[in-house]
């Protein structure tokens, strides 16, 4: 839950200098389309795919790689909805690679999605 509006939340899932507050920051905005995610302070490529579906304030996805996973790819689903006093924001990340090898991959995206809603949240909090 966020202390927002979705139309503000939305800025922080699709434009590049709100993402970089946050997560990676993409060269333009994320709309239909392949897009690069690159690192706010090294400039590196960290994730790339392409985004299936942009509905303004409502619902965000795209395809989801890095280098870890190789040629795999998983699916990032964003919903947004609007609640009494700001916007409920839910996160499913789908398709990643299974079994026991993949398990530390897992684990690591799992903290990593953690600490970047936490620093999201202390952003839009803070506007």
């Amino acid at each position: 839950y966020l202390k927002a509006k979705p139309a503000d939340v939305w800025a922080y899932l699709t434009d590049p200098e709100k993402l970089a507050l946050w997560f990676h920051k993409p060269k333009t905005a994320l709309a239909k389309g392949d897009y690069e995610m690159f690192g706010v302070e090294s400039g590196d490529r960290l994730m790339w795919g392409k985004v299936l579906v942009a509905e303004p304030f409502s619902r965000l996805e795209y395809t989801f790689t890095i280098k870890p996973m190789g040629d795999k790819t998983s699916t990032v689903k964003w919903r947004l909805e609007e609640v009494a006093g700001g916007t409920r924001l839910s996160l499913n990340h789908e398709g990643l690679p299974q079994g026991i090898d993949a398990f530390d991959l897992t684990l690591a995206l799992d903290n990593g999605w953690d600490m970047h809603l936490g620093r999201m949240r202390n952003s839009i909090h803070a506007e």
